[in-house]
């Protein structure tokens, strides 16, 4: 990873990373939309508590139900080109009843040594009109707590970042909870953390207004 960054909450996190984006990022573009960008980041979370101050101050709520709904209902999503939300991509894999949530729990459970306790959301077979974010959910247990390493192939720190930080730390403390550990870091491992231009002035006013 080129750029590292650490933070104590996900909320310290989000805005962490989207200001190294706006002093260091690079002109780019997403699908055809103008980005500013970061290849390589590794963002470490030392106490990823999903009820967060700063998000729930500064976040827009309608991003963030937006995301719960993505990790909690089983619909497809519309937004998406009606691809599988991650909800069933994490508990009822491509349609098929397998839940990978319970499974690293009950490996975590019966092995706390494992490194094997992992969750892939890629669904190559049916993924043709999106290719999911978070692509991989690595759960181990270290010095007793739970920890969490997830991949992404890009994040969009301006309007969904806070989020996905947000649902990754609710899915950690209840692996952490099932296999009745403390919870310890998380870390986003993330090929492209960008900020849209169209969005560059919003998350300005919010560093602003934090500062």
């Amino acid at each position: 990873m080129r750029t590292s960054v650490d933070a104590t909450t996900i909320g310290e996190a989000w805005l962490a990373i989207a200001r190294r984006i706006l002093t260091d990022g690079v002109a780019s573009s997403y699908d055809g939309r103008a980005i500013h960008e970061l290849l390589g980041v590794a963002v470490r979370v030392a106490s990823p508590d999903p009820s967060d101050e700063l998000i729930e101050r500064w976040a827009p709520r309608e991003r963030r139900d937006w995301m719960r709904a993505n990790f909690a209902s089983f619909e497809r999503v519309a937004e998406l080109g009606d691809a599988d939300s991650y909800a069933t991509r994490l508990f009822d894999y491509a349609g098929t009843g397998l839940d990978q949530v319970r499974g690293v729990i009950e490996r975590l459970v019966a092995d706390p040594t494992s490194r094997r306790a992992s969750i892939t959301t890629l669904q190559p077979l049916s993924d043709t009109t999106y290719v999911p974010c978070v692509s991989l959910l690595d759960f181990f247990i270290d010095g007793g707590a739970l920890n969490l390493v997830a991949y992404c192939h890009s994040i969009d720190f301006g309007t969904k970042g806070f989020a996905n930080l947000e649902e990754l730390a609710g899915l950690q403390r209840r692996v952490a909870d099932a296999v009745g550990s403390p919870v310890g870091e998380l870390t986003m491992l993330v090929k492209s953390a960008h900020l849209y231009e169209a969005d560059l002035e919003a998350i300005r006013l919010v560093l602003d207004e934090r500062a």
